[in-house]
């Protein structure tokens, strides 16, 4: 079975607020496209992706999402994580798709290969599967099929929560750890988690070539 690939991207003026103490407004937003550029290219280049859908009103995350022949969904795309990947949902299941991955655009280390690792262990519909965050606490990639399956609400304490929602709905959820998925950037201290591994991710060469921040790993903010 193959899947559509939903990603929110909230306006870029907003983007990255938690790193405000270590980046400018400019740098957010160039490190939020570069993130988003990463994501998308891993989609583009797995097999299991039917189609990817950036859910988006940001005039510079469309113009990306077009780049890689995504297809731009403005419904819900102001209505935050949670409602931009309802709204995607719904769609997908009125047109008759047999079933969503959903990622955020901020796991920059996200591969084919670990799409492929969760596409391999999803079971037959319904169906739920899940990487979580490196703290356990976020959801970083669900798997839904049919894509409104189980009902998904975002936050950074998601995790076990969306387990309980799949248990609710009657179906078995599938976790798998996933090292790339499992680091989003969205604090000082994920950044330079980041920096700490080499890769070779259009984040990285960023950051490389403009301004390696160096926080403290236990420095939090916002």
């Amino acid at each position: 079975m193959r899947l559509w690939a939903v990603i929110p991207v909230k306006e870029l003026d907003r983007a990255k607020e938690r790193l405000a103490s270590v980046l400018p407004p400019s740098q957010r937003q160039a490190l939020m496209l570069a993130m988003l550029e990463d994501v998308l290219a891993a989609l583009a280049a797995s097999p299991g992706i039917a189609g990817i859908a950036v859910v988006t009103v940001d005039p510079a995350a469309r113009r990306l999402a077009l780049d890689y022949k995504a297809r731009v969904v403005e419904l819900g795309a102001r209505e935050g994580h949670t409602g931009a990947v309802a709204a995607a949902a719904q769609l997908l299941a009125e047109e008759g798709e047999p079933g969503m991955l959903t990622v955020p655009g901020d796991i920059p280390l996200l591969t084919s290969a670990e799409i492929a690792q969760l596409l391999a262990v999803h079971r037959p519909a319904p169906a739920f599967t899940i990487a979580p965050s490196r703290d356990e606490r976020g959801s970083n990639a669900i798997i839904c099929s049919p894509p409104t399956a189980v009902p998904l609400r975002f936050g950074e304490d998601s995790f076990f929560p969306h387990l309980r929602a799949a248990e609710t709905c009657g179906i078995r959820p599938t976790v798998l750890h996933l090292p790339g998925i499992a680091l989003d950037v969205d604090t000082p201290e994920d950044l330079a988690a980041f920096t700490r591994l080499p890769s070779p991710t259009r984040t990285r060469a960023l950051l490389t070539a403009a301004w390696v921040p160096a926080p403290a790993t236990g420095e939090h903010c916002g």
